[in-house]
């Protein structure tokens, strides 16, 4: 079923070192909000991202798209690549998104989930480790959860892992981190896909897979 289409709003988080920006969608009668946590160089304006969130938003579930990393990282990060790998920082950073949206009058009492993609999906689960009453479910796409480590068997959150067929390195660190899971767990392979989901059909896979967690665990 599809509803009213949501309102986005630009808004600015504060974290520890300046702001981060962020769009927040939020449909009419929503009670579930999904924060997307980007990863290896992206953000906020991710293409891939923006697509699932829409569809997101199309089933009444409201989303918050924000940079992990303030203007003046992005450019440390872009001569470095140190912080998009620091999953410590990024874990931190995907905390202090949470604890905003907690705050945020107009999605405090929302059930809040968690989508990752690339090493944003190992913050994301290491998040989830350290909330473990507070978010009601986890999606990693295109995700490098192996980099959450010892965190992986301390989370509790239903979780679900998409990776292209193609995509093999990827595929293996996927199985890896998934037989650490000791949650409720599923995962998915996307035929025909690589890492990005560029192939035609398949971010449509993607986001069909991501609306059906979300609900089936809500």
């Amino acid at each position: 079923m599809t509803l009213d289409h949501s309102i986005t709003q630009n808004v600015l988080i504060s974290v520890e070192g300046g702001t981060v920006g962020a769009f927040l969608s939020i449909p009419k009668r929503a009670s579930k909000l999904v924060i997307f946590v980007h990863g290896s160089g992206s953000s906020r304006h991710s293409t891939r991202n923006q697509s699932v969130a829409r569809e997101l938003n199309h089933v009444g579930i409201a989303t918050l798209l924000a940079d992990l990393l303030t203007a003046e990282e992005e450019e440390f990060d872009k001569m470095t690549a140190h912080i998009r790998f620091d999953i410590d920082f990024l874990t931190e950073r995907t905390l202090a998104l949470h604890d905003w949206a907690k705050s945020n009058q107009e999605t405090s009492k929302f059930r809040k989930a968690f989508f990752g993609a690339s090493t944003g999906a190992a913050a994301a689960l290491q998040a989830a480790a350290k909330l473990p009453s507070e978010i009601y479910a986890v999606v990693s796409r295109g995700g490098r959860p192996d980099l959450a480590g010892k965190d992986l068997n301390l989370v509790h959150a239903p979780t679900l892992f998409i990776i292209g067929g193609l995509d093999t390195e990827v595929l293996a660190f996927n199985q890896e981190a998934f037989a650490q899971l000791r949650c409720m767990k599923q995962l998915e392979v996307v035929e025909g896909a690589m890492h990005l989901f560029e192939e035609p059909g398949t971010l449509e896979q993607v986001s069909k897979l991501a609306v059906q967690w979300f609900f089936k665990h809500s």
